[in-house]
């Protein structure tokens, strides 16, 4: 018999990387809120890689942390090892990851959820929802307790109907072995929401004392450490780092995982769920690049305190006995013991296109959701949507206006568009080449874009706030200082620019064209800059960057500027697009299905075609303008 637990402000299901920063969000923004996992040991749990950031995901930390949520100030906290990636590359591209001790992670992070004021902390299987004329009014446990609430945020995570396969062998559970959550889905459906059957999957970990040293390739982190957080500096989180190690297979590993695949799950039909495709397992790996003699491994350690090596690049649900053969074959793995066996997890999870921009479902007012639960892949993409999905929670309920980062503003808004727009059918994973204006969504600049948001919710103290003023108008004054700054020809000057490989002068020149010159920027000119005042670190590469990309940066704002002028032209929610008789049939079926808030969301839909979106603005030009005069007359 159900009992009455309790009623608080925003309910939180899940406490991975979305639920977490969900859950820290709406309680920071002074909503009182309970989140509840399965397991209070899955709190921030990293059942897969060992680290945050990378390619792409480091943008995504980055603006998690110019919003205000913890992820970049918790692997600050509990790293082992750090590197920018693509650092031969354009800033645009450059990417921070750092190697994590998983255990220290995910205690960290339960220690900040446990001190924070508003926020408790529960271990409890959500079963079911009570829904009151599409409005979400709690959740009921499998205890049978009733909590109240008018927002709830689903981050289930792979939680929900979750399947455990290696090889032959199927287990009903979540990741690590943790208990699954088999009811929830059923709920789901009864409100009449569509589900999908997606599908990831983890390497097998290996006992560090037995690997050779000798034959594997040292992976060093970075001699400067930069940090993820913008409250931090080097100094504050700097540390003796570990190493990793590389090492590749070869043709007889890749003639094992053949010679068994039809002992694989994922090849014999026994998985049915969608898997990640920038993230294949090996046997997917060897059988669609049977062209490639070899595949890069990383060992990457687990942690300070454990001797288990995740096994970076082999994924594998093939049975134990296989995956054991194939490692065996690799260059310092010839004797390596199995401590965890690699699995494939399949778990429900929602299309979509279910949601609105603010990570609300469409079909019940007041429930948001975030994480792999929404199709996405990875612990930054989870956190991103956790963040955003607690930051409208908490605003619906206040009554103010719910937030939407587009796709000029941040990765974020490129991630929740990407998912809401054009939907997905495999585990969504995010990649700069789907970042349009990747130029001025650098991760270095996070805060001029973000931080206005962050502090406007209440995410971001006055104090880090006035810092982030204060280096802003100290990096506008450079720019101007080094636009007014003139040097002539002595021979300091001439010198630096004949030891740089630089055309000498013939007359003055502003400072600011010398930093603009390819074979110079404005840490080379220093010597010569006599005016230079002191500045940090931060700002020096911010003024480096803003003047040697002024030209590129100026023409993507540009492009951006009109990009904004389309979003801009919002779409009534009465307008009936099968009352628009010129747009295309299929055209019609998508914009009802999504039902586009602007101009500039119904362009990317999958289905609707350019002619179709200039009928849309022909039609929207008039609907206004009758609906003008209607006012007038009234």
């Amino acid at each position: 018999m159900s009992y009455n637990a309790d009623k608080v402000d925003v309910i939180v299901i899940g406490a991975g990387h979305a639920g977490c920063e969900a859950a820290l969000a709406t309680a920071r923004m002074g909503l009182k809120t309970i989140v509840f996992a399965v397991n209070l040991d899955s709190i921030a749990m990293m059942p897969c890689n060992p680290s945050i950031g990378g390619t792409s995901k480091g943008h995504l930390v980055r603006e998690i942390d110019a919003l205000g949520g913890e992820m970049g100030k918790n692997i600050d906290k509990t790293f082992i090892q750090s590197k920018m990636l693509n650092k031969s590359k354009g800033p645009a591209v450059h990417s921070l990851r750092a190697q994590a001790d998983k255990d220290k992670y995910s205690k960290t992070m339960k220690k900040v959820l446990e001190n924070q004021e508003n926020l408790k902390i529960k271990q409890n299987e959500i079963v079911d929802f009570i829904v009151e004329d599409d409005q979400i009014k709690g959740v009921k446990t499998e205890t049978d307790a009733v909590y109240y609430s008018d927002a709830v945020i689903l981050a289930t995570g792979t939680y929900l109907r979750a399947k455990c396969i290696v090889g032959e062998v199927e287990t009903n559970s979540g990741p690590n072995g943790l208990k699954a959550a088999n009811k929830l889905t059923d709920a789901l459906v009864n409100l009449d929401i569509d589900m999908r059957r997606f599908k990831t999957g983890t390497p097998c970990r290996i006992d560090g004392n037995t690997i050779d040293y000798s034959k594997v390739e040292i992976q060093n982190g970075d001699d400067e450490i930069v940090p993820f957080s913008f409250e931090n500096s080097e100094e504050d989180i700097a540390r003796e780092q570990i190493p990793c190690w590389l090492t590749y297979t070869n043709k007889d590993t890749h003639q094992i995982i053949n010679d068994n695949l039809h002992r694989s799950p994922l090849y014999g039909g026994v998985i049915e769920g969608v898997g990640p495709r920038y993230c294949p397992s090996i046997e997917d790996k060897v059988v669609r690049f049977s062209d490639k003699d070899r595949h890069q491994i990383f060992l990457e350690p687990e942690g300070e305190d454990t001797s288990e090596i995740y096994v970076q690049g082999m994924s594998s649900s093939l049975p134990e006995d296989v995956q054991i053969e194939f490692l065996r074959t690799v260059p310092g793995l010839e004797n390596c013991e199995v401590m965890r066996v690699g699995y494939a997890i399949e778990y429900d999870c929602i299309n979509p296109l279910e949601l609105k921009p603010t990570l609300e479902l469409k079909k019940v007012k007041g429930l948001f959701s975030a994480g792999q639960f929404n199709g996405s892949s990875g612990y930054e993409e989870a956190a991103a949507q956790g963040l955003v999905a607690g930051i409208n929670a908490a605003l619906s309920l206040k009554g103010e206006e719910q937030v939407v980062i587009d796709r000029s503003e941040g990765y974020i808004g490129v991630l929740i568009d990407d998912l809401i727009t054009k939907g997905t059918n495999e585990p969504y994973r995010m990649m700069t080449s789907r970042a349009e204006y990747r130029l001025i969504l650098r991760q270095d600049n996070a805060e001029f874009r973000l931080i206005e948001l962050g502090h406007k919710a209440g995410l971001i103290t006055d104090e880090r706030y006035n810092r982030f003023l204060n280096d802003k108008e100290t990096i506008e004054k450079e720019i101007e200082r080094l636009t007014n700054t003139y040097v002539g020809t002595k021979e300091n000057v001439q010198e630096l620019l004949r030891r740089e490989g630089s055309t000498e002068l013939k007359s003055g020149i502003k400072l600011l064209e010398l930093v603009k010159r390819p074979e110079l920027d404005y840490f080379k000119i220093e010597e010569i800059d006599e005016e230079r005042p002191e500045l940090s670190k931060y700002v020096k590469e911010q003024v480096n960057i803003i003047i040697k990309y002024e030209g590129y940066i100026k023409k993507q704002v540009e492009q951006a500027e009109q990009f904004k002028k389309m979003e801009n032209k919002l779409i009534p929610k009465e307008i009936n697009y099968d009352d628009i008789k010129s747009l295309r049939l299929e055209a019609k079926q998508k914009l009802n299905d999504i039902k586009p808030y602007s101009i500039g969301q119904a362009s990317r839909i999958s289905g609707v075609s350019p002619a179709d979106v200039s009928v849309l603005l022909i039609y929207l030009e008039q609907f206004n303008r009758n609906n003008n005069n209607k006012n007038t007359e009234n």
